[in-house]
């Protein structure tokens, strides 16, 4: 019954389907004492309705691929997706990028997902917000930057199966419209996809409607979740580090907060073809009864828009 909840059956939302990930529940990292258990959050995450699987923090979840198969198996869930944070525009960062992702890949692929999602590296720390990297690239990084992205969609594609898309995000140094539009640009569309995240658009001033419309063969993969557009717009007035903004409470459960999800989800039909859409919320440290009723508000909310069904 859960999978069947995934995918509206009216032909205009039907190549449209939802998944959920830590992030809904949490969760930034492998280990941490304020994330809720890992085996817990699972638990909640079929209560809510959910059956597709992006697995979050590589760790977080069994990486055993035979213990994870079987966790997700036992509760009626299908994966699709993997993530990882990965340096590219360091040289000597490269060889412990490329095993990482290699060991994320060769657990996906094992359970048969589709995608991995690369997180770049955030220039603050994403716990005290302390700077850790430089906040703009020298053109010299960012060239390596696009090398080294076409390099490892490569290696995931030819290796392991799985398409590799690039993941902007607050405090990164892809974040802004300007930032996106120069990954369209430099990157191989055969090795390098695009998650378009919904809400870190919205943190880099961007519009994810626009970017459904202005690069709609790019867009491969989808994190849906909304900001509250004034604390965004004092987070960078004031020069938060994204984990204050997100403490703060910047990451919205929708109806509130942009992009319009009615929109959005039109948007998305739009392109007419097979999208994961992955509900997030980001609130790291949150009390652990909250992800649960909120992730089913959530849920029921966009299944009335056409995404999924109640």
């Amino acid at each position: 019954m859960a999978q069947s909840k995934a995918r509206n059956t009216d032909p205009r939302y039907s190549k449209l389907t939802i998944g959920v990930c830590p992030d809904q529940w949490g969760v930034w990292f492998p280990r941490d004492e304020k994330q809720i258990d890992w085996d817990v959050a699972l638990d909640e995450m079929a209560a809510a309705g959910f059956s597709v699987m992006e697995t979050g923090p590589f760790g977080y979840f069994p990486t055993d691929p035979t213990r994870l198969a079987a966790e997700m198996d036992a509760r009626g869930f299908t994966v699709v997706a993997g993530t990882g944070w990965g340096i590219l525009h360091k040289a000597e960062a490269w060889a412990e990028t490329e095993r990482f992702f290699r060991e994320i890949g060769e657990t996906h692929a094992a359970v048969g997902a589709e995608y991995v999602v690369h997180l770049p590296p955030m220039f603050r720390d994403e716990k005290t917000g302390a700077y850790t990297d430089d906040r703009v690239l020298s053109s010299d990084a960012w060239n390596l930057y696009i090398k080294n992205a076409d390099r490892l969609g490569r290696i995931m594609k030819e290796d392991y199966g799985l398409k590799m898309v690039l993941h902007p995000h607050g405090d990164s140094h892809i974040e802004t419209p300007a930032d996106i539009d120069r990954i369209f640009q430099a990157t191989d569309p055969e090795y390098v996809g695009f998650c378009l995240d919904t809400g870190h658009i919205v943190y880099g001033d961007g519009d994810p409607i626009e970017l459904c419309r202005k690069y709609p063969e790019r867009i491969s993969y989808v994190h849906i979740k909304a900001m509250d557009p004034a604390l965004v717009k004092q987070a960078h007035d004031e020069d938060w580090p994204f984990v204050k903004a997100v403490h703060a409470g910047c990451s919205v459960t929708p109806p509130a907060g942009l992009p319009d999800m009615g929109e959005l989800i039109e948007a998305l039909a739009d392109l007419d073809k097979e999208l994961y859409v992955v509900c997030e919320q980001d609130m790291y440290g949150c009390d652990k009864s909250f992800p649960l009723p909120n992730a089913m508000t959530t849920r029921e909310y966009l299944a009335s828009l056409g995404l999924g069904l109640l």
